[in-house]
């Protein structure tokens, strides 16, 4: 377990959440969101408030990403996060563990809902990437008889089964995320309404729509008025907090965030044979490392989620761990374009497979115009073909490490491609954001503390030529 030193706005995000019952923090990826939360979370089971807490978040995230944060730090081990995730019957036997908080993928919360009915038990509810409430609606200007809101023929049903029970049950409601309106203001109504039924930006959204927006010039959508921004801004302040990277981060320096995920069992077999045996059976194909270098390729290879089996390219899948991680933080950016340094082949392969719309860097110059035009929402690069003099800071300023290798120079190369520099050159003041996926114990911690070491050696030697010169 790790000890949590708060940075400033760290401590802004747990008071907020604890001054204000109902509230949205908007913080963008790799900034603590989830331990500030977690730490205010545990403040509030200390002033007294002994009930479970909910938390609704993309599946993965709340596999993983939030028992994982309650067992890391060290002021956190009172808090417990059960999953509830997989099967009916795994659900139903995870909210029978006795835990102070669960974790529910979005996708199960009208199942929630409908399993608990009367006896809801959460006050507390966390919902993690909020934005996805923004396509909530309410038709009319009345609610139900029985106090349901009306809804019209938009929105979703999953929005729709958690509006049932966010005000009449929970008393607690905290919003997270880092992109509150990736289509613009008219992404906030729903969200909003979750806080405070439609208190400061209109009990519908009909009413919402006519107050700050008109038709858009070609006849098409809507546009904000000219006064919309301050005004809905002004409305808001209260209930939201904001935190820019930008106040807190030197921009010199890109924002590493770590995402681990762990072999499933299976995976975990064959990882063992190959760093234990330097032989492993796939589907029936032999794969056989002749020596320590291969060994640790093949490795590397499995950690990513597929290897090769011959020695003419073919390979098999043997999970999908990095690519569900990667699905994540492309959901968490909500339209911003992702970055995605990827080394195997059969890497590449499975990517684009698992993103349609994603695209490999290659020679044609039209893909560089389009990434840099903002038409690529996930852009897949090897390394060494992203090599220097490319420019690739207009499109986006999120870099994923997919896969990992020990080469510095590649990987410090695609970084440059993005980095602060570029960005700052170009006009933008604005973050780099870095994610390494990482298999847990697998060879690729190793990678990745060998090459931090080389680049802290690397760092050490060029300020000392500064100075000398």
């Amino acid at each position: 377990m790790k000890d949590f030193d708060p940075r400033p706005y760290q401590s802004m995000i747990v008071s907020h959440i604890h001054n204000v019952p109902r509230c949205a923090v908007w913080a963008g990826m790799g900034l603590g969101k989830t331990v500030s939360t977690l730490t205010a979370i545990d403040g509030l089971f200390l002033a007294g408030e002994d009930h479970p807490v909910l938390v609704i978040a993309p599946l993965r995230v709340a596999r993983t990403t939030w028992p994982e944060e309650a067992r890391k730090w060290s002021h956190l081990r009172h808090v417990s996060v059960m999953p509830v995730v997989g099967s009916v019957d795994e659900r139903r036997a995870a909210l029978r563990y006795d835990a102070s908080v669960y974790a529910i993928n979005i996708d199960n919360i009208e199942w929630l809902v409908e399993f608990y009915g009367e006896r809801w038990p959460f006050r507390t509810v966390v919902v993690d990437e909020a934005t996805k409430l923004k396509s909530f609606r309410i038709g009319g200007t009345e609610p139900k008889k029985n106090g349901e809101p009306r809804r019209s023929g938009h929105g979703s049903k999953r929005a729709a089964a958690l509006a049932k029970v966010a005000h009449l049950r929970a008393e607690r409601f905290i919003e997270l995320t880092g992109t509150p309106s990736p289509n613009g203001l008219q992404d906030l109504w729903g969200q909003m309404w979750f806080v405070d039924k439609g208190t400061r930006l209109g009990r519908t959204y009909d009413a919402f729509r006519q107050r700050w927006f008109q038709k858009s010039f070609d006849g098409y959508g809507v546009e904000a008025l000219p006064f919309a921004q301050e005004q809905i801004q002004d409305k808001l302040r209260d209930v939201c907090l904001s935190i820019d990277a930008a106040d807190w981060f030197d921009l010199e320096a890109p924002i590493v965030n770590n995402i681990y995920v762990d072999l499933p069992p299976k995976a975990r077999a064959l990882y063992r044979d190959m760093e234990k045996r330097m032989f492993a059976e796939i589907e029936g194909h032999g794969v056989e490392a002749f020596n320590a270098a291969a060994r640790t390729m093949k490795c590397l290879q499995l950690a990513n989620g597929a290897a090769y089996v011959d020695d003419v390219g073919n390979w098999r899948e043997v999970h999908e761990e990095k690519t569900q991680a990667l699905e994540s933080i492309v959901e968490a950016a909500q339209g911003a374009p992702v970055l995605v340094a990827y080394h195997f082949k059969s890497d590449l392969a499975r990517l684009l497979a698992a993103f349609p719309k994603g695209r490999a860097l290659d020679a044609d110059p039209q893909t560089l115009r389009d990434w840099n035009d903002g038409r690529i929402p996930v852009l897949f690069a090897h390394p060494a073909s992203a090599g220097h003099g490319l420019n690739l800071q207009d499109g986006g300023n999120i870099l994923v490490y997919f896969g990992h290798w020990w080469n510095l120079e590649e990987r410090m190369q695609i970084l440059e491609r993005i980095g602060p520099t570029r960005q700052l050159q170009a006009g933008y003041k604005r973050p780099v954001f870095v994610h390494n996926i990482i298999a847990r114990d697998t060879v690729d911690e190793d990678v990745i503390t060998r090459v931090e070491s080389k680049r802290e050696v690397q760092d050490i030697l060029l300020d000392a030529m500064k100075r000398r010169g």
